[in-house]
């Protein structure tokens, strides 16, 4: 029997309705090239939620997502995206980040420390400083502001033990991002060590984590698998855009204990090009392929990861990637209509 699938769609704002639009053309394609069905429900969140329903994630769009069998989602530059990921606990935040031989000389460094880098970042998703105490008041020296991170033992050690199978099935090597020197109460070192007594065969690497920012940059060849907390994952990988040479290029899932998932790709709404058929769709095609992986559509990512090569080795780029003149600049439309005519 031909294999079903619904999507709750969420395009949010500013370039996520294009990249959203982009990506569901090409899945279309893909599906019949490979004999699965695609069904599209919309819902609607951040900023045009809040102007129609007065909340920022509301009701009928929880609805939406929770019949589906995976959410894609856009961008938003207010609220609804905390809400959604804290909805459905989706605690695993998987973000990819592999260099293309094509694009090596878009990123800002020298190729030779760029050769061969894949690094997978699992960032724990719903705990941390954006969901802990926080809140405005004032004392005897003022007003003042304060946000809380947080985390239980068991939220830590349920995220390493996801880390430490990535890096089981990849290289071997898992690198925690902490920064205990200064919060010694968050012990992210003993925890991962504790979960990693299960696994021999792993050898993990704690890392204060402005130090791992900084070796992210001198020797990115170094990392297989990368832990991080919210707040520190969230700004890490996105060093990962400087590795390959664009943020646009990057996609993420973000999992349930159940395996039901959200994704996205990393970028913001980009309201300075929103409209102007400019955006890069490849991060949300790229989460969309995580999607696929994920329902066993194995065939189909290899389909579009070919068309993704072709395409990319003859030269064509989209604005953010543009900066040769032996290149071809396209719009999103033009990128989308090679990969329907790579997809043939």
């Amino acid at each position: 029997m031909t294999n079903q699938y619904l999507i709750a769609v969420l395009p949010g704002e500013g370039i996520g309705i294009e990249v959203v639009q982009a990506t569901l053309t090409i899945l279309h394609q893909v599906a019949v090239k490979h004999d699965f069905q695609l069904q599209v429900d919309y819902g609607e969140i951040g900023q045009t939620a809040f102007d129609q329903y007065g909340s920022y994630f509301p009701e009928i769009t929880a609805q939406i997502c929770s019949k589906a069998d995976g959410i894609l989602f856009g961008a938003v530059s207010t609220g609804g995206l905390l809400e959604l990921r804290k909805k459905f606990d989706f605690f695993v935040n998987l973000r990819p980040v592999k260099t293309f031989p094509s694009l090596i000389n878009n990123s800002s460094l020298k190729k030779n420390y760029l050769s061969g880098v894949d690094i997978l970042f699992v960032r724990e998703l719903v705990s941390g400083i954006y969901f802990g105490a926080s809140g405005r008041g004032e004392d005897e020296q003022g007003h003042y502001g304060y946000h809380t991170m947080q985390y239980h033992d068991w939220q830590i050690k349920r995220i390493a033990q996801v880390a430490l199978d990535g890096a089981l099935k990849r290289r071997g090597l898992l690198t925690v991002a902490h920064k205990e020197n200064a919060l010694p109460h968050l012990p992210w070192t003993k925890l991962v060590l504790e979960v990693a007594q299960a696994y021999p065969d792993v050898t993990v690497e704690p890392m204060l984590v402005d130090n791992l920012a900084m070796q992210l940059v001198i020797n990115p060849q170094h990392f297989d698998v990368i832990l991080a907390g919210n707040l520190f994952g969230d700004i890490l990988s996105d060093l990962g855009g400087a590795l390959v040479g664009s943020i646009g290029l990057l996609g993420s899932a973000s999992l349930n204990e159940v395996g039901f998932g959200l994704y996205e790709p990393i970028h913001g709404t980009a309201p300075d090009i929103a409209g102007k058929n400019q955006a890069n769709p490849l991060g949300t095609l790229a989460s969309a392929m995580m999607m696929l992986e994920q329902w066993g559509e194995g065939d189909a990512v290899k389909s579009l990861q070919q068309a993704w090569d072709n395409i990319l080795a003859q030269g064509y780029r989209t604005h953010d990637l543009y900066f040769q003149n032996q290149e071809t600049l396209v719009t999103t439309q033009e990128l989308v209509e090679l990969f329907l005519n790579n997809l043939r």
